[in-house]
């Protein structure tokens, strides 16, 4: 599956994809509000997995491709 999504691309991730998902049932499904609220950048892709930035003071996340949608 090809992905629109590159490095440097801004992103949104989905909620449902993410609540969903293995990654979810695996930690705290408590999700900061920011994860949905702001849009992140594509710092790194391997495989299927995203490093993303957030533009608040958190450390960087690794998401799922299928959990990001091309934000604003």
């Amino acid at each position: 599956m090809t992905s629109p999504l590159k490095k440097g691309s801004l992103i949104r991730v989905v909620r449902e994809r993410l609540a969903d998902s293995l990654e979810a049932q695996a930690s705290d499904r408590r999700f900061p509000p920011y994860l949905f609220e702001t849009t992140g950048e594509i710092l790194d892709i391997q495989t299927d997995y995203a490093l993303v930035r957030f533009r608040v003071p958190t450390p960087n996340v690794w998401l799922r491709l299928d959990q990001l949608e091309p934000g604003a």
